[in-house]
């Protein structure tokens, strides 16, 4: 054990315990970058983002600058945004169709397959210069699953699948709402900022223990427009609202439905006029995937998280969430929209509609969230050397499953995070989530 240890974990004793300065420090945020982000996967992108030959987008991934790409030959890349000339953004527009990347500073321009196909008086260099060892880059790894890419700038890092381990289960349930297998990034994107640590996102995007009291607003709005929380009898679905842990550090909410999804039958917030599309949703999914995993599709929401900053919430709207940390104390955020592709015209709405109202930063839960988080930060960074510690030992008692109110998921990512960070195994509790 560190000498100021990040954690103290003693699941025997019942006693978890996490250090505030983790959520504080700048020298901590130093260390992540270089033994968490640099070590993982990270999710990188869609492949419905780029669905055509020359298609591009660029973001930031792992800290980096990338171009996103589907090269001539149909096959999606990721190379690193800088010129090998002197390392200017090769790429400074945000999105759009090319065959080539030209850089503004010296000319240098290349292909949408990375190579470098064109240098401005090329003649004055030696017979040395073999620009096929100049292309933009690759990241280190780059794979998929289900469509959903991440990158890695460990080129030893484990493949994807395996390090995705159980999380693969609940990526499958939302792919499985499509008819197709496919599922697409809707137009458009939410960008924010969060004067808090990142780590703390991570707890807020899974913790429903602050359901009633940060949004209770929205759950008098749910109550006004005759939306009852209450699960109905005769469900075919055997767990409501439990926590797991599914290995490598991810964890999830597994709920039963009670908000309303663009595919649940039993009960909607959307209105008469999607109840036919409503209805036709299940009933497709019955069809092709049989009532029980039909049942399990459609009325069940799930917030994933995919260590160490991708979150999955799949309720009444599907998001695709990812934050990373611009200083100790500040966070950005970047959030899309994610449905079936085919859809009516009318789930299309509903689901944006959802997106926007719920999850957006300006809907009736992101702004709760942002001013919970920021508060706690503010209280963290002032009193830290007061109140060294944080308590988080909801549920760890308990003898099988914990419910999406315990600490578990939450426990599980400090866990893995802090493997990452000291080297040392983590702890296992004897209680666990049931499978």
């Amino acid at each position: 054990m560190n000498e100021n240890p990040y954690i103290i974990d003693n699941p025997a004793g019942h006693d978890f315990r996490l250090n505030r300065q983790t959520l504080v420090d700048p020298e901590i945020l130093v260390a992540e970058r270089e033994r968490v982000f640099d070590q993982c996967w990270i999710y990188a992108g869609h492949e419905s983002e780029v669905p055509k030959p020359g298609d591009f987008k660029t973001r930031n991934v792992g800290g980096r600058p990338v171009i996103l790409t589907r090269d001539g030959d149909h096959k999606i890349r990721l190379f690193l945004n800088t010129c090998r000339h002197r390392g200017a953004k090769v790429c400074r527009e945000r999105e759009g169709n090319t065959k080539r990347f030209y850089c503004f500073y010296h000319g240098w321009s290349y292909g949408n397959d990375g190579a470098l196909v064109a240098v401005p008086g090329d003649d004055a260099y030696p017979d040395t210069f073999d620009r096929s060892e100049l292309g933009l880059k690759d990241v280190p790894r780059f794979e998929n699953y289900r469509g959903f890419w991440f990158a890695s700038f460990n080129p030893d890092v484990e493949d994807l699948e395996t390090y995705l381990a159980g999380a693969k289960e609940y990526i499958d349930l939302v792919v499985d709402q499509s008819a197709g297998g496919q599922m697409e990034i809707v137009a458009g994107v939410q960008e924010y900022d969060i004067a808090a640590n990142w780590k703390l996102l991570i707890e807020n995007s899974f913790d429903d223990y602050h359901l009633h009291s940060t949004h209770s607003t929205w759950l008098e709005y749910m109550k006004d427009s005759g939306v009852s929380i209450k699960v109905p009898k005769g469900l075919l679905l055997p767990k409501r609202g439990i926590g797991r842990d599914l290995g490598n550090g991810h964890a999830v909410i597994d709920n039963v439905n009670f908000r309303g999804r663009p595919v649940a039958t039993w009960i909607s917030i959307y209105g008469e006029d999607a109840k036919p599309a409503v209805e036709a949703a299940k009933a497709e999914l019955v069809e092709r995937l049989g009532e029980e995993r039909a049942e399990r599709v459609a009325n069940t929401n799930r917030n994933l998280f995919v260590f160490p900053n991708l979150m999955i919430n799949d309720g009444s709207s599907v998001t695709i969430r990812t934050f990373w940390p611009n200083a100790a104390d500040q966070m950005e955020v970047t959030a899309w929209a994610l449905g079936p592709v085919g859809e009516s015209a009318i789930m299309r709405k509903v689901r944006l509609d959802s997106f926007l109202t719920f999850y957006g930063p300006g809907g009736f839960a992101t702004p709760d969230d942002v001013e919970a988080l920021e508060q706690v930060q503010a209280g963290l960074t002032s009193t830290v050397k007061e109140v060294p510690w944080s308590v988080m030992t909801r549920g760890i008692a308990k003898e099988g499953e914990q419910l999406n109110s315990d600490e578990l998921h939450l426990r599980t990512f400090w866990r893995r995070w802090n493997t990452m960070m000291t080297g040392e195994p983590a702890a296992s509790e004897t209680a666990q989530a049931a499978e």
